[in-house]
C-alpha cells in the first residue's frame, strides 16, 4: 500500500497547486491514501471549513493539524462533526474534535494519528505519554503518525520512541523539507519534516521582505502571503498493509 503526505499546505496559492496536480501525483505513483497538513491552508493562516473543504474536495482523505488548528473560529464546530480532520491528540481533555482518524479500506485499516510538540510550542499534554495510551487502542498496525513539532530533536526522538511500533512517523511544522528520510529498526519510515505546500521563494510562506524587515528592524510588522510561485514538498510511504511494516520513503519536489 502507498501513502501521499503532503507538507503544510499554505494559503489560496498552495491549495491552488496542489489542487492542480493531486490526481497525477497519485495517478503517477498509484497512491491509495493522501493525508495533507493543513493547518495554514487558510488566507492568512489557520484552516477555516472553506479551506478544509477544498482540500477533501481534490481527493484528500485526512486532514492533520497543528498549533494553528484554532486559529480561526469559524473552524471549531467543524472539529467536531468531521472525523477526517484531526487536531492534536494532545490537547487537554474537553477540547474540541478528536486526534485520531481510522481509515477503512476493508480489510485492511489505516489509523492516521496527529501530535504536537511542546519545545518552543504550547505546553500542551505530553506527547510521548498521550501517544502511548492512544497505541494500547489501536487495533490495526497501520499506523502513521503526522509529528507536528519545533525541535528536530524531539521529532527524532519521536521517531526512535516509536519506532517497530508504528508504520511511520513524518515530521511537519517548519515549512523546510529535510532530507533525512530513512526507515528506523528496519519497520518505521521518518522524516525530521516533509516541508511546505506554498510559495517557495518566501519564508515559510510569507513575503520575503516583510520578514526581513521585521528580524532588522525590530519592529510589529503583518504577515502576508507571498505571491512567488509555489511548490510541493511530499514524501511517499510505502508499507506491507499485514504488517504496518514500512517498506520505503521517498521525498517528493514539485515546482
Amino acid at each position: 500500500m502507498r501513502l501521499l503526505f503532503v507538507g503544510d499546505v499554505v494559503g489560496n496559492s498552495g491549495c491552488e497547486l496542489l489542487q492542480k496536480q493531486l490526481y497525477r501525483i497519485k495517478q503517477d505513483n498509484s497512491i491509495d491514501i493522501t493525508v495533507v497538513n493543513g493547518e495554514n491552508s487558510a488566507q492568512g493562516n489557520g484552516i477555516t471549513p472553506a479551506s478544509a473543504q477544498t482540500l477533501f474536495s481534490m481527493g484528500v482523505d485526512v486532514i492533520t493539524t497543528g498549533n494553528h488548528c484554532f486559529k480561526r473560529k469559524e473552524i471549531m464546530e467543524i472539529f467536531d462533526t468531521n472525523d477526517y480532520l484531526l487536531r492534536p491528540a494532545n490537547f487537554p481533555e474537553g477540547v474540541e474534535g478528536n486526534g485520531v482518524a481510522i481509515i477503512d479500506l476493508c480489510p485492511y485499516k489505516i489509523a492516521v494519528v496527529n501530535l504536537i510538540g511542546t519545545l518552543y510550542l504550547e505546553p500542551v499534554d505530553n506527547p510521548f505519554n498521550v501517544v502511548d495510551k492512544i497505541l494500547e487502542d489501536i487495533d490495526t498496525p497501520n499506523i502513521i503518525v503526522d509529528f507536528h513539532a519545533e525541535a528536530t530533536s524531539e521529532k527524532k526522538a519521536m521517531g526512535f520512541y516509536l519506532q517497530k511500533r508504528v508504520t511511520a512517523v513524518l515530521g511537519t511544522h517548519t515549512h523546510v523539507q529535510t532530507a533525512d528520510e530513512t526507515i528506523l529498526a528496519g519497520h518505521t519510515a521518518y522524516i525530521t519534516d516533509v516541508g511546505m505546500t506554498g510559495p517557495e521563494l518566501s519564508v515559510l510562506g510569507v513575503d520575503k521582505d516583510i520578514v526581513i524587515t521585521k528580524f532588522k528592524k525590530r519592529v510589529p510588522v503583518k504577515f502576508s502571503e507571498s505571491t512567488e510561485k509555489s511548490f510541493i514538498n511530499a514524501v511517499i510511504v510505502e508499507f506491507d498493509e499485514k504488517t504496518g511494516k514500512a517498506l520505503d520513503i521517498s521525498r517528493i519536489i514539485i515546482r
